[in-house]
């Protein structure tokens, strides 16, 4: 298997776990809209928009249209996840498994972010 092969294999599977996260939030969009913060105002209608920004990104990657501007968006979105959405949930947690779960949540977005940067930067300008 060649480089570009194991590239395409990496962006597809990629794409495919943030078509999985853009799924869960048209899914569960009531329940997850107690994780928008208080002072945004619009609750679920946030959960959705994160969905279709999510969608729209993994069509990107896949389909290998804007790719390099869509990861760039999408870093920067995951990005602001951990710092407005876990990194309080992680400060106001009172029980050890909401401290774990937030942690969580700020290692996964993290880690996507890096991957989304990793992909911006193979592809073309």
């Amino acid at each position: 298997m060649n480089t570009d092969q194991i590239g395409r294999i990496g962006r597809i599977l990629f794409a495919a776990v943030i078509g999985f996260f853009a799924l869960g939030h048209f899914l569960n969009g009531t329940s997850m809209a107690g994780m928008i913060p208080k002072w945004l105002p619009g609750g679920v209608f946030w959960v959705y928009i994160t969905g279709v920004l999510l969608l729209l990104s993994a069509l990107a990657i896949i389909l290998h249209r804007r790719m390099r501007q869509a990861s760039i968006l999408l870093a920067l979105m995951l990005i602001a996840f951990v710092l407005f959405i876990h990194i309080p949930s992680l400060m106001n947690a009172t029980e050890d498994m909401g401290k774990q779960v937030a942690m969580g949540n700020i290692m996964k977005d993290a880690a996507m972010a890096a991957a989304a940067l990793v992909i911006a930067s193979t592809a073309k300008k």
